[in-house]
């Protein structure tokens, strides 16, 4: 089951084989057989790796939950939000707003 998540990931990506291995630093080889399910106990580790470069979490390798990455432009949004002294209350208030405005139009 492992390998199948990780497969369908990296495809989802449009990642190779050798792609995920070389920024991994996984052997493609060692990939290529935990894709296969000829390797179906993967040390922490290399989940680790390979969860990094999926963008995901090692659990959701592990439990099938997905979990992407946000990208550089929505997590610089996130750091100014929190630095700007907004509660977490107030942004809720904010987006339900949001959503009755667009609801309206």
């Amino acid at each position: 089951m492992i390998g199948y998540r990780v497969k369908m990931l990296r495809e989802e990506k449009k990642m190779s084989i050798s792609e995920l291995s070389t920024k991994s630093g996984v052997a493609k080889s060692y990939i290529s057989s935990l894709e296969r399910n000829l390797q179906t106990n993967p040390t922490i580790l290399v989940l680790e790796k390979i969860a990094s470069i999926l963008c995901i979490t090692v659990d959701a390798l592990l439990y099938e939950q997905v979990d992407h990455c946000m990208d550089d432009e929505w997590k610089q949004i996130m750091k100014d939000i929190m630095g700007s002294g907004i509660s977490k209350e107030e942004m809720r208030e904010f987006i339900e707003e949001r959503k009755c405005t667009a609801l309206e139009n």
